[in-house]
This record gives C-alpha cells, sequence and structure tokens, in this order.
C-alpha cells in the first residue's frame, strides 16, 4: 500500500523504521507537527519523525493544522491508501480522515478502551496496572473510541518510569502497526468495535499532578514518581524552592518518620509518606543538574525534623 505517516516526537520513530523496511508498503510522505524551538537558544528543530524522514529522503508535510487547504491538496495529490498514526499531536478533521481509502489508524499505547487520551502510558503507571500494551484502531473523530484492529500486551514491572515502559511499547507497537498493515492490504482484518465498558481516560499529566503527596501512601508515592518520569518530573518543595524527584524506591523497614519528615544517613535519605518511608534516590534542585540524593543532602545540611514539601512552591 502506498502510505502518508503521521508521527511527531521520538516514540514514533521505530514504526517509521519498520514501515520504511517492510517490502510491501511504501512510505510516500511523512505529515509530522511544525518546528518547534528547543534548547537555550530556542532555535526551531525539527521533529525526530521529519528528521528520520529526511534522512530517508521521505517527502516531509508539516501543515499548521491539519485542515489547512494547502496540506490537504498535497494529501489528495499523494492519494494514499492508508496513513498510519504515531503519537502525532493534532485532533485529525473529517475532511483529512476521508481521503484514504483504508483510513487513518492509529497505534496507541493502552488496550482500548482503557487509558484513552494523550498520557496512557503515564497514567498505566500511576494506577499501578500490572499488565498493559498497545492497540491499533481506525481513527474516528471521537477521542480514541474507533474500532480495533490488533493488540499486543506488555508487563509493567515494578521498578518501570513511564519512559521505560515506552520504549518498550514503541517497539512492539511498531511490529504490530507494520503487521495491522499487511493484514488490511490483504483484506484478513477486521476492526472490532470497542467494548462500552472498561472505558478509562488518560488526560495529559499536568506540573500539579506530578507533585509529591507526602501525606499518601509510600506506593502511591512511588507510583507517582515512576508514572512521571522523564516528564513533567515528580517534584516536592524544600526551603521554598521546587526540588524534583528523578527516582526513589519504597523503604518498607522505615516506619519512624512523619509524613513529608527527611531523615539524611552517610549514604542515603529518606522521606517518610502516610505508610512507610521511601528512599530519595536520584533528585534534582532548582536550577542544577540531577544528582545522587545522598550527595545532595550533604550540600544541604538536612536539620533534624526537617520537612519536604513545607514550604511555597
Amino acid at each position: 500500500m502506498k502510505l502518508v505517516f503521521a508521527g511527531t516526537p521520538e516514540v514514533a520513530v521505530p514504526a517509521l523504521d519498520a514501515l520504511i523496511a517492510s517490502d510491501r508498503h511504501e512510505v510516500a510522505a511523512v505529515v509530522t507537527r511544525p518546528d518547534a524551538p528547543a534548547g537555550r537558544g530556542r532555535r526551531l528543530v525539527a521533529s525526530p519523525v521529519a528528521q528520520r524522514a529526511e534522512e530517508a529522503g521521505i517527502e516531509v508535510l508539516k501543515p499548521a493544522k491539519p485542515r489547512d487547504e494547502d496540506f490537504l491538496a498535497r494529501l489528495r495529490e499523494i492519494a494514499p491508501d492508508c496513513c498510519p498514526v504515531v503519537a502525532y499531536g493534532a485532533l485529525l478533521p473529517r475532511v483529512a480522515l476521508d481521503v484514504p481509502a483504508h483510513g487513518w489508524v492509529n497505534l496507541h499505547f493502552s488496550l482500548l478502551p482503557a487509558w484513552r487520551g494523550a498520557a496512557p502510558v503515564q497514567h498505566a503507571v500511576m494506577a499501578g496496572d500490572e499488565v498493559t500494551g498497545a492497540s491499533t484502531f481506525l481513527i474516528e473523530e471521537g477521542l480514541d473510541s474507533g474500532p480495533v484492529y490488533g493488540v499486543i500486551t506488555e508487563e509493567v514491572r515494578p521498578t518501570d518510569t513511564s519512559g521505560d515502559l515506552l520504549t518498550r511499547l514503541a517497539f512492539a507497537g511498531a511490529g504490530l502497526l507494520a503487521a495491522t498493515m499487511d493484514g488490511i492490504e490483504d483484506g484478513t482484518l477486521k476492526a472490532v468495535p470497542q467494548p462500552a465498558e472498561g472505558i478509562t481516560l488518560a488526560p495529559k499529566i499536568t506540573v500539579e499532578d506530578a507533585h509529591i503527596d507526602w501525606s499518601a501512601p509510600a506506593l502511591r508515592v512511588d507510583r507517582v514518581v515512576r508514572g512521571c518520569t522523564p516528564a513533567p518530573g515528580a517534584w516536592t518543595v524544600f526551603r521554598g524552592e521546587r526540588l524534583k524527584v528523578v527516582q526513589a524506591a519504597p523503604a518498607p523497614d522505615r516506619t519512624d518518620l512523619a509524613p513529608g519528615e527527611l531523615s539524611a544517613g552517610k549514604n542515603n535519605v529518606h522521606v517518610g509518606t502516610g505508610s512507610h518511608a521511601v528512599e530519595l534516590l536520584w533528585v534534582r534542585p532548582q536550577g542544577k543538574k540531577p544528582m545522587r540524593a545522598a550527595d545532595w543532602a550533604r550540600g544541604v545540611r538536612i536539620a533534624p525534623g526537617e520537612q519536604a514539601g513545607a514550604g511555597p512552591s
């Protein structure tokens, strides 16, 4: 089939690579978000998908909005059979959805209808799901509500961050998306409507969602830290400034600390929660690079009984 691939971030690159490598399909063009400011100089930088497509000599389309007339005209000229999508980042209007004969097929990183929305992997980790996965489905105008072509499952490991899990799903999902394109071309795959039960939503994680509540149980704190890593980054307040918690681990042997109370030893730092403590492993003070929590604690000289989460944010 002739394909136009739509995607933007690094997580979409493995799927693009899988389709480029396929001997059954032609990636005629790529649709991605416009170049965005990045780095200290805020220089405009092409998306990871755009960079990969340019390396492969594939035409790149960067409409400000996918309803732009120039974009739609070019899409009609290319006349794709299908448009596979991975984390494109913009809503597709009906006028665009109607162009390819087989529609736009999205690779979504959850077992639909669970975790419809922008941040399915983060929500799965924060909710404590033991199993998640990826689904390919036909895009409709509703939010991730279209009929499903195929699924794969993936175990959520006890120490997984959302970044760890998303990386595995990106590579496993790439194979699923390529197989879905094969099945659509062969006519052997039929999209099945999603069940009406089991729908959960996964809106974008905000900075406030990543604010650690030390009165919550240690299990919840651990899930928030892992679910918000690498972005937006779990955080607390220490001496009036934000302190990002990059890595932590439950410490069930420490039950002597009040919620938010800090305890610094020679080689470790613990914080009390609503149950037992958690150990801070890596932190990032405001305006600085990530560092080992024990090194940070030695530098700031934590006083007995001093609290995390105290003071203005």
